[in-house]
């Protein structure tokens, strides 16, 4: 049960910093904490319910590999933006033009 309180935890920490933080790095690092604390979650939670380890372990390395997608497709468009407008906060990305 402890591991459902520390995934708990963690994942907290991570929608607090996606909610309070205007930079869009923070933003990136509070969704990858919340990532990370699901996939834990989702690995710990199937190794107790007996499920077979090797599909557990290739579902988590898919999620582990999502994960990294998603932080590079973000980064790439991060410095798309700065190199672009200059900008790299939240609020200041109001309107998208092409």
């Amino acid at each position: 049960m402890s591991i459902l309180v520390v995934c708990a935890l963690v994942f907290g920490i991570g929608f607090f910093v996606v909610l309070t933080r205007r930079d869009v790095i923070a933003v990136l690092i509070g969704l990858e904490l919340m990532l990370g604390s699901a996939n834990v979650l989702m690995v710990a939670l199937a190794t107790v319910n007996g499920l077979d380890p090797a599909t557990t372990q290739s579902v988590g390395l898919m999620v582990v590999v999502l994960a990294a997608a998603e932080a590079a497709v973000g980064l790439a468009l991060l410095i798309a933006s700065v190199r672009r407008t200059g900008r790299s906060r939240v609020e200041e990305f109001e309107e998208v033009t092409g």
